[in-house]
This record gives structure tokens, C-alpha cells and sequence, in this order.
């Protein structure tokens, strides 16, 4: 299990460089620093449990329960404040993609990871294809168009154009 959080938590920050014009808040590495150290701490717990079971210790064995309570308590503790907070972090990442989508003209790099997003998500805009109307790049090129990376994958003639949603 130590293992398997190693990886999921240095997936993340590896994933995290993908993604980190719209993540400005560098707090958002912390779940998975937070993941690492706790596939550490599951590391050394098990190497105590399996040597108060390997020498029959009933102090060890006791040890190894109370950490093990700890971890529950701090497990469901975990869970009760994301499911508190998740509002305000939807809303938060909403906001800092609405300021990534602003600043997008085509050329800077916010534009480059806007467009891998959209790619990489299938999806166009933080919505919808509705958001771009609001932006400067869309009032700029006057042409009632979204960015190419709205366009579905399989579509080859794809313009962009408002007027043709299907093909967004």
C-alpha cells in the first residue's frame, strides 16, 4: 500500500507540471506531499506490526493498534473537511481558469496550456464553448469562432464557429 501511495503522489507532482498555470496556488502540491509522507509513515507502521508479530510483542502489538486508531481518526477526518471545503475549491479553480482564459491570445504560453487542456480534457471552455464569448481573444478576432483545440478530435474540417456547436 506504502508503494502504490509512493506513486500516485509522485504522479501527481509529475502530473502537476502539466497543469500549473492554472494551479497558481502552490498549496495545491500539498495532497500529494502530504500522500508521499503518508505512505513513509505507512512503511515504518507496517515494519513495526510485522516485527511485533514476528516476536509475539503484546506492547508492540498494542503500539501498532493505537497507530493504526490514529490513522482512522485522521483518515475520516480528511475526508469530512474535503467534503466541507470542495465547494470552495471548485470555485477557486473555476476563477483561476476564467483569469488563465483571459490572458489566452493564441501565442503566450497560457494559450499553449489552454489549448493542451482542451485537448487533453475533450472539452472547450471551463463551462462551455460559451465561456470564450466573454473573453478579449474572441472579441479581438471578430470571426465567431473558438480556439481550433475546441474542435472534437475526429472532425477534420473544424473551424471553430459558433454557428456549427456540433462540431465544438
Amino acid at each position: 500500500a506504502a508503494a502504490g501511495l509512493s506513486y500516485v503522489g509522485g504522479y501527481v507532482i509529475n502530473s502537476y507540471k502539466s497543469y500549473d498555470n492554472f494551479l497558481q496556488d502552490k498549496y495545491a502540491l500539498l495532497p500529494a506531499v502530504i500522500i508521499i509522507c503518508v505512505a513513509v509513515v505507512m512503511f515504518i507502521i507496517g515494519l513495526i506490526g510485522c516485527c511485533a508479530t514476528f516476536r509475539e510483542s503484546r506492547v508492540g502489538l498494542g503500539l501498532f493498534l493505537a497507530i493504526i486508531l490514529v490513522i482512522f481518526i485522521a483518515e475520516v477526518s480528511a475526508f469530512v473537511l474535503a467534503f466541507v471545503y470542495r465547494e470552495k475549491v471548485k470555485t477557486d479553480v473555476q476563477s483561476t481558469m476564467h483569469s488563465v482564459f483571459e490572458k489566452y491570445n493564441g501565442k503566450n504560453p497560457e494559450s499553449a496550456m489552454v489549448d493542451y487542456l482542451q485537448e487533453q480534457l475533450h472539452c472547450c471552455g471551463v463551462k462551455n464553448y460559451s465561456d470564450w464569448t466573454t473573453t478579449q481573444w474572441f472579441n479581438s478576432t471578430g470571426n465567431n469562432s473558438v480556439p481550433l483545440s475546441c474542435c472534437k478530435q475526429n472532425m477534420k474540417n473544424c473551424t471553430g464557429r459558433l454557428d456549427q456547436p456540433q462540431e465544438l
